[in-house]
């Protein structure tokens, strides 16, 4: 069993549709795993600059994320070592993107860089819908997502607990429960109730004073 520090991070904001493509799937590998000690699971959510100490702590990072690839809507693309942050930065998608371009840029300047990075993007459908969930395109990449973080973390010696080492683990929320997918989903009122993409009268009066 390796003993390399592993965090695997989920960001994004989960109140706007395919953003939440991230912290929904560190969420799904927390409920079904157990790891060792040396593994920390985070939902990094849109904390930013906050997440430095977690990244300086690990020698092995692993993020999910939805990026814009310009790909087809649903598509899963693989980013390795050095081209994270070079990547992250290229397309401006979401205010928690570049700040964790910038996490990355204080962790290395610090000396205190993970030695092996991993991101899992996923190329969103709509992003514009407040208060709506992850489309089915999106939803059906988590499993194949998981699968990627899983067989990578396999190759380095890292391997979740059997339910016997783990003493039937029951895991640990990450986030508050009313946060969790199931919940959220039970919770969320319809278009109609809660009209979730603004007012178009509005949004232009701004654009205008802007």
């Amino acid at each position: 069993m390796s003993d390399l520090k592993v965090l695997i991070l989920g960001i994004g904001n989960i109140l706007w549709a395919d953003e939440g493509f991230g912290v929904r799937c560190v969420e799904a590998l927390n409920q079904r795993y157990h790891f060792p000690p040396n593994v920390r699971l985070m939902d990094g959510g849109t904390q930013g600059i906050y997440l430095v100490q977690h990244v300086q702590w690990a020698d092995m990072l692993i993020v999910f994320d939805a990026v814009d690839y310009g790909l087809e809507p649903g598509t899963l693309k693989i980013v390795r070592d050095d081209e994270v942050p070079k990547f992250m930065g290229a397309k401006q998608m979401s205010l928690h993107q570049t700040g964790f371009q910038e996490v990355l840029a204080m962790a290395e300047f610090t000396g205190s860089y993970p030695q092996t990075l991993l991101l899992i993007g996923c190329q969103p459908v709509e992003l514009e819908d407040f208060g709506g969930s992850l489309r089915d395109v999106v939803r059906q990449q988590i499993d194949p997502a998981l699968s990627i973080a899983l067989d990578f973390l396999s190759d380095k010696g890292v391997k979740p607990l059997s339910d016997v080492q783990a003493g039937l683990h029951t895991a640990e929320a990450l986030a508050p429960l009313e946060l969790t997918l199931a919940e959220y989903e039970q919770g969320r009122p319809s278009e109609v109730e809660a009209c979730r993409v603004g007012d178009p009268r509005v949004l232009a009066h701004t654009e205008q004073d802007n």
